[in-house]
């Protein structure tokens, strides 16, 4: 195979989106969510991974939570990677990380990122689903259980355990 031939079957591969986010919370144990202005429904901090200029997973977690509350956030153990299939758009594989717990203090430093968010809020496990949509919800509470039973990454599929 030639470098070309490689270059065209490359480029003939399906496409992937690729997030990553930062799980935070309160000393309460509240999760920090975010209320983008471009699409229904709230979310971790967290956005695309910049691929195409060498960026990991991890460290794109840290950029956009840095970008959209204002906060440098040494993401933490690895909590989730969902594979989210796609419907009028190619899949999506979202990976979740421990943010951490923020003080008071830090919470006060929040600064949003105004071009693409309205606000933030701590909220209660239980009222999760009521704020974030589709499989995200899935996805938030899984990551939530894999930190408190310290069990490792959870792998999942459009928010749930994957079925073999």
């Amino acid at each position: 195979m030639t470098t070309s031939d490689y270059a065209a079957y490359i480029a003939s591969l399906p496409r992937v989106l690729a997030g990553a986010a930062v799980l935070l919370r309160n000393d309460e144990g509240l999760v920090l969510l975010v209320e983008p202005n471009y699409r229904e429904g709230w979310g971790l901090p967290g956005g695309t991974i910049e691929s195409d200029l060498g960026e990991t997973p991890r460290q794109a977690a840290r950029r956009e939570a840095a970008e959209e509350i204002g906060l440098d956030v040494e993401p933490g153990a690895l909590l989730a990677v969902d594979w989210v299939p796609g419907e009028g758009r190619p899949p999506i594989t979202a990976y979740v990380y421990d943010g951490g717990v923020l003080t008071e203090e830090r919470l006060k430093a929040i600064r949003l990122q105004e071009e693409e968010l309205l606000s933030w809020r701590l909220v209660a496990r239980e009222d999760l689903p009521r704020f974030l949509l589709g499989s995200l919800a899935h996805r938030v509470l899984a990551a939530l259980d894999a930190l408190e039973a310290g069990t490792g990454t959870v792998e999942l599929v459009n928010g749930l355990p994957p079925v073999y």
